[in-house]
């Protein structure tokens, strides 16, 4: 990647609705597109929002953000994408509303980009009207796929999924996801080198929450990383997302694995300090 290649998102963007009643910014394709604007990426995002308060919102929210909303449509129909978020011994769990605006993604009326990194979660498509943009968007071979994979039950079929990670050059899971997929080995290596070598993958991604994140390359090494033991943690929503933006970030600035890596794990570190996914703080994206 250079330093000017263009990065398109794809997929939800909602609401998360958390117990005290907050309602916060959320999707991981909206928030992975959010951190990628303020790092300077000018992400094109494609999603769909309800003609609703909750849309307009959304739009609006983009606009003060400074991000393109040439790709957000807007559906007559179906409502905004909701999430209740509930918590159990501070890991997350999401209820999330079907038949969303975002179940019904069209081809976007703006130019989509030919070459670039082209991002999307495995949550994007679970309808079969998405899901099908999505396999006509992703035709482009020029494309580079990074695949963030979200298990959320019960949105998602092994062998669709499977799909996704052939067209993949980049993929990133968490350790439990990795084990849901059929990796499931004593040996977190050995698993990591089943899937990477299956998929034919450029670089396997897997975040471990506390434990830090590991990439294997292209080369079949590894490389590690430990979040700081000073992380003070409000709520894990959006730690994922995060790490991802910035990997991301480091993709098209063409850093090297490790300085990828270490941005991307203090980045995180940073943004399980607050409540939800996007923060409205430039100051957190400095030095980055």
């Amino acid at each position: 990647m250079t330093d000017n290649a263009p990065v398109t998102i794809f997929g939800e963007v909602l609401f998360d609705c958390f117990p005290t009643g907050e309602q916060i910014l959320g999707g991981a394709p909206f928030n992975v597109a959010w951190h990628l604007q303020a790092l300077g990426d000018r992400p094109l995002f494609i999603s769909r929002v309800g003609k609703d308060e909750l849309g307009d919102l959304i739009e609006a929210e983009m606009q003060q953000w400074g991000m393109r909303t040439d790709a957000l449509q807007h559906d007559p129909t179906h409502p905004t994408g909701r999430v209740n978020v509930s918590f159990t011994n501070n890991e997350p769990s999401y209820d999330i509303a079907q038949n969303s605006a975002w179940d019904f993604i069209q081809l976007p009326a703006p130019a989509i980009a030919t070459k670039g990194i082209f991002y999307h979660g495995s949550l994007a498509s679970r309808s079969e009207i998405s899901g099908k943009t999505l396999e006509k968007l992703t035709e482009n071979k020029g494309l580079s796929l990074f695949v963030d994979v979200n298990l959320r039950e019960p949105w998602w079929h092994k062998d669709e999924l499977y799909h996704w990670l052939e067209q993949a050059r980049w993929v990133k899971l968490n350790q439990d996801e990795l084990a849901a997929l059929g990796f499931r080995s004593a040996d977190l290596h050995q698993d990591m080198t089943r899937l990477h070598t299956h998929f034919h993958l450029d670089q396997l991604i897997v975040t471990c929450g506390e434990k830090g994140a590991i990439v294997r390359d292209t080369d079949g090494e590894f490389h590690l990383v430990k979040p700081a033991a000073s992380t003070q943690v409000v709520d894990t929503v959006g730690a994922g997302d995060a790490f991802t933006a910035m990997y991301i970030h480091g993709l098209v600035q063409q850093w090297d694995i490790n300085t990828v890596l270490h941005q991307a794990q203090a980045f995180a570190s940073k943004v399980v300090g607050f409540r939800g996914a996007t923060a409205k703080d430039k100051e957190i994206y400095v030095n980055h």
